[in-house]
């Protein structure tokens, strides 16, 4: 590991343990030359998981794309910043024990509908709103009578 203060790639390791998600480690670090101390992380490099939208087009999933849909959502919503993130990371994990190397745009916004519903049910109907994209009062009014009996 390059030092950041000197360049030096001699050092030691002080103390090693993992992040409150273990998903990576912490290591804390001192450089054998100038004595100054830096923090490194270790990740597991997973391979890039790959969203096909509706219209066919391939891209890579972004985590924080579902985070801006949450972030509207619970928009003046009583859902505090920890429990979205919680929420982004459950989809991430979900997508990744599944083992696949692609995904649709739409298996993520049912997974996110999902748990949406369990965290605030006015984030969830406006995220089903834009979401399902009704044509009709009549097919929006469906839904709400089909969560209504649900509940």
């Amino acid at each position: 590991m390059k030092c950041p203060y000197c360049g030096n790639i001699e050092d030691k390791v002080l103390d090693t343990r993992p992040t409150d998600e273990s998903s990576s480690i912490r290591r804390r670090r001192e450089c054998l030359l100038c004595n100054k101390r830096f923090t490194t992380y270790e990740v597991v490099e997973s391979p890039p998981i790959i969203v096909v939208k509706k219209d066919g087009a391939r891209q890579s999933f972004d985590k924080s794309k579902i985070m801006i849909g949450l972030l509207r959502s619970c928009e003046k919503r009583p859902v505090d910043l920890k429990t979205m993130e919680d929420v982004c990371l459950k989809i991430e994990q979900n997508i990744k024990s599944q083992g696949v190397k692609e995904i649709k745009s739409s298996d993520i916004g049912t997974m996110l509908m999902d748990l949406l519903k369990d965290v605030d049910i006015i984030a969830y109907v406006r995220f089903v709103s834009v979401y399902k994209d009704f044509n009709s009062v009549d097919a929006f009014m469906c839904e709400l009578n089909t969560l209504l009996r649900n509940e």
